[in-house]
């Protein structure tokens, strides 16, 4: 049963940021502030926070607003103990996510963030999963465009193939076939963070480049992955591919959702991510200059004065984002490939109808926090770290395809 002496179903920690700012809108269009879902704004400055309640005009007259601060435990506690689900936008989380999840962790108190850092989550998991299990909190990291289209829509294509079929699919590819939108200055500063730490650090490289990193220690499988971090041909498609700098996140979070969903998908589970660049010599120029600007940046990332040269002049930094016409002229299509032991094949594809960094990204997080603090009974599902397909599955698609601009069809099936 859900908590009702709590004054909060859900607490926006960051509200202030760039995405946060955006999340806090859309709560406030689709929930109003005290009607079906009660929820609050929450931050270390009282007048930045003051400044984004005065935007939202008369609707958010009645919005709370808490005062808290990733380095200090005791406002934590307050901010924790007052609410259901905290929902997390203070990025880089390696810097600065872990006294909220450890607080969340102790408390019993329910969690979802954007974070896209597999390190981090790795190091979370370590540290606290023993100890949600017992209090009941329900971490839940990855619940933006990394990695909810791709868990999600991996979780769709197996239940249509099991539901067509009797049989899920032991191998599935998704493919970026078309989208439009920047990288937040959040995700490059989490990028950048962990180039920082890899130079001087071996056992981060290893984890970095172990697919199964974040998978519970029995997960079983053992299937050597194809990590597609070079330009090449795929037949499924017709089409070259190049690597898709979000598939590092997006595989790593599939893999556990293939660990914890009931049932699992498969013991041998093959999956892999990349992106369409087309047929022909331009698809394979287009895949090669693609794999060619992903290897430079990593490069000039990892030398310390390159790195700061980007950060100083070219990338985006934390807090800055596109204009509002911007986010609503993305989108994004993925397309899935699944194919069964018994050789029958299934493909689905997941679009989005804004920028997939931000806009759509705060719909999507957004939903998830509600789906955790209305849909998702502490009765039913026990504490633990989640990911957004084993702990919301179906429930959140239907949010999604209702609230959130996110669509997922069947395109074809053997």
């Amino acid at each position: 049963m859900q908590d009702t002496s709590l004054k909060f179903d859900i607490v926006i920690f960051g509200a202030t940021s760039f995405v946060g700012q955006i999340l806090t809108r859309y709560m406030l269009a689709q929930f109003g502030v005290a009607d079906e879902l009660k929820w609050a704004i929450a931050g270390r400055s009282q007048s930045k926070l003051n400044e984004l309640k005065l935007t939202l005009g008369i609707a958010a007259e009645t919005l709370d607003i808490l005062i808290a601060d990733a380095a200090d435990e005791d406002s934590l506690q307050r901010l924790c103990g007052s609410t259901r689900v905290v929902v997390s936008t203070v990025g880089p989380y390696a810097l600065y996510g872990e006294s909220l999840v450890k607080t969340c962790v102790t408390l019993g108190t329910d969690y979802c963030d954007l974070t896209g850092e597999v390190q981090w989550i790795a190091k979370m998991l370590e540290r606290y999963e023993d100890l949600a299990k017992i209090s009941g909190a329900r971490i839940v990291h990855s619940c933006g465009f990394d990695s909810i289209p791709s868990d999600l829509g991996v979780y769709f294509l197996q239940q249509q193939a099991k539901q067509k079929f009797g049989e899920g699919c032991s191998s599935i590819k998704m493919r970026v076939k078309k989208m439009k939108g920047a990288a937040s200055g959040g995700t490059v500063a989490s990028m950048t963070n962990i180039f920082k730490e890899v130079p001087s650090n071996p056992a981060l490289r290893k984890l970095l480049a172990n697919p199964y990193a974040i998978c519970p220690p029995n997960h079983g499988n053992k299937v050597r992955q194809n990590n597609m971090n070079r330009p090449q041909y795929d037949n499924d498609f017709n089409s070259w591919v190049a690597p898709f700098v979000m598939a590092v996140i997006n595989t790593r979070i599939v893999h556990r959702s293939n660990a914890l969903v009931e049932g699992g998908y498969s013991q041998h589970f093959d999956y892999n991510e990349a992106m369409l660049t087309g047929k022909g010599l331009i698809g394979s120029s287009i895949a090669a200059g693609v794999g060619v600007g992903l290897g430079s940046f990593v490069m000039a990332a990892v030398i310390p004065p390159t790195r700061w040269a980007m950060e100083k002049f070219i990338l985006p930094k934390p807090g800055e984002g596109p204009s509002q016409d911007a986010q609503e002229k993305g989108f994004y299509d993925l397309r899935f490939y699944g194919k069964t032991d018994s050789g029958q094949e299934i493909r689905v594809k997941v679009t989005g109808d804004q920028d997939p960094g931000y806009g759509s990204t705060a719909k999507m997080l957004g939903q998830a926090a509600a789906c955790l603090a209305q849909d998702i009974s502490k009765d039913t599902v026990l504490g633990g770290f989640w990911t957004p397909a084993s702990i919301f599955g179906s429930q959140l698609i239907t949010r999604l395809e209702s609230f959130s601009g996110v669509t997922f069809e069947i395109i074809s099936h053997d």
